[in-house]
């Protein structure tokens, strides 16, 4: 009897094909941009095609070599986001350029981070064949992440402040941002710790009225990364970066141990940590009187602190209705930050409702890829690794488009692989590495025999001996 039991299909040439209709509308978004601003096909247009269109392939081969089981609409999706991006930011620079020549243009750089980027997420790839092998890591992720957020409050020139947050380091050829990788380890943290204790976090501890509480030496190593990653984000001045961070250690959580009760808690936690940021903390309190009152002149005009970029954002959206301005025809360019925090109202006015809506179904199915690697996988870790950064690209989506749209405060984050930034296209092609390890080995064909670099999971984590030992480390 042969070994393999199930043996799905790779799939990796419906990937190419998909591929090669995401660099159709990559380069293709590219190329509106140019003949909407009556531009010739410069060299950016040829470097940018050959870019996305050379490391996509070189992504898509080797994960015909070291994952072909790995989900074949992933890479897709994020080369088509990655190059509308590209594109936005290529012709943002051309109206820039056209008001002063001496600009110096984003998107050329923008370029090299991609490469760089897809790059990263190839060698990632290489090194580990498995995910499992992250969760040796787990306490030395906690390390890094402490590390990671706390190196932008080192005095200059290492730390630098720009526009109010502390957000960022100099790396001598420009900025990075170090908490974008911080929101990977930290999800490798999470993943490691919870899968390991979670029957101890579920079975031991007291339990007062409907709340199963968990004792605090089970509990501590998780709320010591809460407390650091909070506490340094409020010191950096960064709303955003806060409200990813405790998005993420709440759903992975709640995913561990399907306790509504950790909700309520967090949102519990929310409240009172909105409370006292709004007393507390002056730019907290603009951010929430920009919102509410984003149409009283005084707050429009108030500098810093005003409302003007969110409502010529949303005037940007109006003028764009149903159908756009088409690219290169709408005045994108009058908000402030329109290549990174405003790059969907950019897009939404000159790409339109029905464009901005396609652009969202693309995170959506993204994101839903991501779930059903979590669902597939069959080791914990893998699940809630998969769950938690599948998550954080669809917080980051929501905060963003519900700070355009005035849904909720504006909070400066980035849009996945379309605004412009380097340490956030590096830190979001990382997680689609990851996802595709996970993918992969969920679809992987099962064998009756075990597999090489297997990782199996720790007595205690799952099965009847796991609940007894957790039930007696309970009544100790």
């Amino acid at each position: 009897m042969s070994d393999v039991l199930t043996a799905p299909r790779s799939r990796r040439n419906i990937e190419l094909v998909l591929l090669l209709l995401a660099l159709v509308v990559g380069i293709g978004a590219n190329f509106l941009a140019n003949l909407g601003r009556n531009e010739p096909l410069g060299d950016y247009f040829w470097s940018q095609a050959l870019t996305l269109g050379l490391m996509g392939l070189f992504l898509h081969i080797v994960l015909r070599f070291r994952a072909k089981y790995a989900d074949p609409v992933i890479l897709p999706i994020v080369i088509a986001l990655n190059g509308i991006g590209l594109a936005m930011i290529h012709r943002l620079d051309l109206s820039a350029l056209s008001v002063n020549p001496e600009f110096t243009p984003v998107a050329p750089q923008q370029v090299m981070w991609t490469a760089v980027a897809i790059g990263a997420a190839a060698v990632l790839l290489l090194v580990f064949k498995d995910h499992r092998i992250l969760r040796r890591f787990t306490y030395t992720s906690l390390i890094v992440s402490a590390v990671l957020l706390l190196l932008p409050l080192m005095p200059p020139p290492l730390g630098l402040e720009i526009n109010g947050a502390r957000i960022w380091i100099s790396v001598g050829f420009g900025t990075f941002q170090p908490g974008e990788i911080a929101k990977i380890t930290l999800a490798i943290f999470f993943a490691g710790y919870l899968s390991t204790n979670r029957d101890l976090i579920l079975l031991a501890g007291k339990k007062i009225g409907p709340l199963q509480l968990p004792r605090f030496r089970d509990l501590a190593p998780m709320a010591a990364a809460w407390v650091v990653s909070i506490g340094v984000l409020i010191f950096q001045r960064d709303l955003g970066s806060s409200i990813l961070f405790f998005g993420l250690f709440m759903v992975m959580i709640y995913v561990a141990t399907s306790r509504v009760s950790w909700v309520l808690i967090g949102l519990a936690m929310i409240a009172g940590g909105v409370f006292v940021a709004l007393e507390l903390f002056s730019h907290v309190a603009l951010r929430f009187d920009s919102w509410i009152n984003a149409f009283d002149p005084d707050v429009y005009n108030r500098a810093p602190g005003g409302s003007g970029q969110v409502v010529q954002g949303l005037f940007g959206l109006a003028d764009g209705g149903l159908l756009g301005t088409g690219l290169g025809g709408g005045r994108p360019d009058l908000v402030t930050y329109a290549n990174s925090d405003m790059i969907i109202a950019a897009l939404g006015e000159e790409l339109g409702l029905i464009g901005v809506v396609a652009i969202v179904m693309l995170y959506v199915i993204l994101v839903s890829r991501g779930i059903r690697a979590a669902l597939g996988t069959k080791d914990g870790f893998g699940k809630l690794l998969a769950c938690g950064l599948s998550f954080t690209i669809a917080l980051q989506c929501f905060v963003v488009i519900g700070g355009i749209t005035r849904l909720i405060p504006l909070t400066g984050l980035t849009t996945p692989f379309m605004s412009a930034g380097g340490s956030s296209l590096l830190a979001n092609w990382l997680i689609v590495a990851l996802l595709l390890l996970i993918s992969e080995t969920a679809r992987r064909p099962v064998t009756s025999t075990p597999m090489k670099n297997s990782f199996p999971e720790p007595v205690g984590v799952t099965g009847k001996i796991g609940r007894t030992r957790a039930a007696r480390e309970g009544t100790r």
